[in-house]
């Protein structure tokens, strides 16, 4: 109830005699207007907390007790703890309590207890793909002659050599050929995958060579491994198939079944300009080194390497473009993926892209400028390629803001234009007050170049691509060259959920105060980890203040000053030159760095699955990584850019739900295929 409404419950002569005062009552219903709303809220909270779908995460364990749910060990600890402190760490704490899906355990309960011991129930228990495996269904052993029919298979039969398809599929989760011996009597085998199937949706591929009309998927040049498109699975009583996982795609498998996998919607796609590459044109082969030759009107791809050969003689001269799946551990860097795009009021926004007013950046750049409003977005709407030579100049009190569209992941080639001067993304401002950001977008050929005077920079959800571009080997062409090079800026730096190689600063240590530099959820790459990750030029100390959280490091970094650096992973070694301020805490820090005060770290080695950007492992922990810096985090996440994903705890409840539901008599074992 409004102050209002409770004042006309009062007599009139009440609200006469308090006109003349200021209204002192009136001040008074207000204030317990608000108490009362308070109250409703509580009540309302408390009968929402009666359900599992509407209740808070403090009561789900409790609405478990009464179906006998046991939680995770540890886990209500974390929770309670992170949800009482608010800010941060509640947000921390509400991703741990996503990540384990308790609401959603907690309401199948009782489902799940009736269809104890089926093996589609132990995939369902996965909080990721799954295909669980009955290892005794695969030992061949000799059918009893009374059981004998004509005709029928035995069960656990060998392997027909005349079978190439169930030949190609020996040593996967899919492998239907027996073994003759087996060790694990009586277990079932639950198969895994962590890496998720992330789309590219009608992007360019790359042209590796023109003259023979060779070209990749990735747009980058690199080799990309294409993977299923997860189909979801009819009913909960049906097991898993390579269809319902992000397996990657073999040859074989994709010749053999080319309409489920080929065609618009589905794992891959190919168009000359807008003309699909009709499905009797393509012929899969192996293209390891470019040996084979199309004949005419073929089209050779190999999804096992991410290659498209067409034919010398009919040559797509209008250019191709690709639709495919690729693997990859976490929404960052961009992709297709939902992203917050927040646009203030009085914003204007140009559109650029096939079917908007601009069809190039710099020509809604140029309407910009001559429009000049003090907030501004250039959104890219499409998954283009643009090769542009770019440079933004920002006015006194002007805020830019260069975006794709949600869904999109759009490609700036910085080239080489320029034979006597650099040719980065110049990014400058001539005032005060100025703010440039960049969002959702995968830079190569090229780094950012952000001069003096420029207020606030940020990258959120970016790829700056480490050394600049790749070879076909995912190597680096330039892997001592930055990404980002910070000219004497005064201003504040923001990186958020991105990947970049090194970063250069360049300022005045003398008539400024270091550069505040931040990053989150991020992987700084130098590309090696004896080069600087992030430093002056020439390997000094850059002239910045660092705000490290949940960072993969990869390189050293030589720095002014620390503020804090958590749960982070540093492969190289880190140089603080003022250590009397600041803390390391929770992170990993190689033996030999000089820092400020640290608290629950380690010197123990980091040995990361990949190092190489545009591999699907890359920057992930390697399965023989230490405990400490699996679960070395300050909730006991992995340290580094993957903390958010919550892989210990997820493997943990996992673990515990297969020991609960495994059919009575054997055991489980968890295998990641990825």
């Amino acid at each position: 109830m409004t102050s209002d409404e409770l004042a006309d419950l009062l007599p009139r002569w009440h609200r006469i005699a308090d006109e003349p005062g200021g209204e002192p009552l009136r001040a008074l219903l207000s204030v317990i207007a608000e108490q009362i709303e308070r109250v409703r809220g509580e009540v309302g909270q408390t009968y929402a907390n009666w359900f599992v779908e509407t209740a808070d995460e403090w009561a789900l364990p409790l609405i478990g007790e009464l179906v006998g749910y046991r939680p995770l060990a540890g886990y209500q600890r974390v929770l309670s703890a992170g949800l009482r402190d608010g800010g941060p760490a509640a947000e921390s704490a509400r991703r741990l309590a996503e990540a384990l899906a308790p609401r959603r355990d907690v309401a199948a309960t009782a489902g799940y207890r009736r269809r104890k011991g089926t093996l589609s129930l132990l995939e369902e228990l996965s909080p990721w793909p799954a295909r669980a495996v009955e290892n005794s269904r695969l030992l061949a052993h000799t059918q009893p002659v009374r059981l004998f029919q004509p005709g029928r298979v035995p069960r656990g039969s060998l392997a027909d050599l005349r079978d190439g398809a169930a030949l190609d599929l020996i040593g996967t989760p899919f492998a239907a050929v027996a073994r003759t011996v087996d060790l694990r009597s009586g277990g079932v085998e639950l198969f895994v995958w962590r890496l998720a199937a992330h789309p590219v949706t009608r992007a360019p591929a790359n042209c590796v060579d023109s003259a023979r009309n060779l070209f990749t998927f990735s747009v980058l040049g690199n080799d990309t491994r294409l993977v299923t498109k997860p189909e979801p699975e009819p009913s909960t009583t049906h097991l898993a198939t390579v269809d319902n996982v992000p397996a990657y795609l073999r040859r074989r498998l994709f010749a053999d079944r080319l309409a489920d996998y080929y065609g618009p919607g589905k794992s891959v796609a190919i168009w000359r300009a807008d003309r699909l590459v009709p499905m009797s044109a393509i012929v899969v082969a192996d293209l390891t080194g470019w040996r084979c030759q199309p004949r005419r009107d073929q089209v050779v791809v190999d999804p096992e390497l991410g290659r498209i050969a067409f034919s010398p003689r009919s040559g797509p001269g209008e250019g191709v473009w690709v639709s495919y799946h690729h693997a990859f551990g976490d929404e960052l860097g961009g992709g297709e993926y939902p992203r917050d795009l927040p646009t203030p009021d009085r914003t204007v926004v140009y559109r650029v892209g096939d079917g908007q007013e601009y069809r190039r950046i710099t020509d809604a750049y140029r309407r910009w400028r001559d429009e000049r409003p003090a907030e501004a977005v250039i959104e890219i709407t499409d998954n283009g390629a643009y090769q542009e030579e770019l440079g933004f100049e920002l006015a006194e009190g002007q805020r830019l803001t260069l975006r794709a569209a949600d869904g999109v992941r759009p490609v700036l080639r910085l080239l080489d234009w320029s034979s006597n001067q650099p040719d980065a993304l110049e990014i400058g401002a001539t005032g005060e007050g100025t703010a440039m950001t960049l969002d959702g977008l995968l830079i190569t050929g090229r780094g950012i170049h952000a001069r003096a005077s420029l207020g606030a920079l940020t990258l959120r959800h970016c790829t700056l691509v480490p050394g600049w571009s790749l070879s076909s080997s995912c190597a680096p062409s330039a892997p001592a060259e930055p990404s980002l090079v910070l000219e004497r800026a005064t201003g504040s730096v923001h990186i958020d959920r991105c990947v970049l190689g090194s970063i250069q600063v360049l300022g005045d240590e003398v008539g400024t105060d270091p550069l505040p530099l931040h990053l989150h959820d991020s992987i700084l790459d130098a590309t090696g980890h004896d080069l600087a990750a992030l430093s002056a030029p020439g390997g000094g100390h850059a002239h910045a203040e660092l705000h490290c959280r949940r960072v993969t490091v990869l390189g050293e970094v030589h720095v002014h000053a620390v503020r804090i650096i958590s749960g982070s992973i540093l492969g190289g070694i880190l140089q603080v030159a003022r250590r009397q301020a600041g803390g390391v805490r929770f992170s990993r820090v190689p033996a030999g760095s000089r820092t400020p005060r640290r608290y629950r770290c380690t010197e123990a080695p980091a040995p990361l699955a990949s190092v190489r950007y545009g591999t699907a492992d890359y920057a992930r922990l390697a399965a023989n990584c230490p405990a400490e810096i699996v679960r070395g985090a300050e909730d006991g996440a992995e340290m580094g850019v993957f903390h958010d994903l919550y892989q210990p705890q997820r493997e943990d409840s996992l673990r515990a739900r297969l020991a609960e539901y495994t059919p009575a008599g054997t055991h489980a074992g968890l295998t990641f295929v990825s």
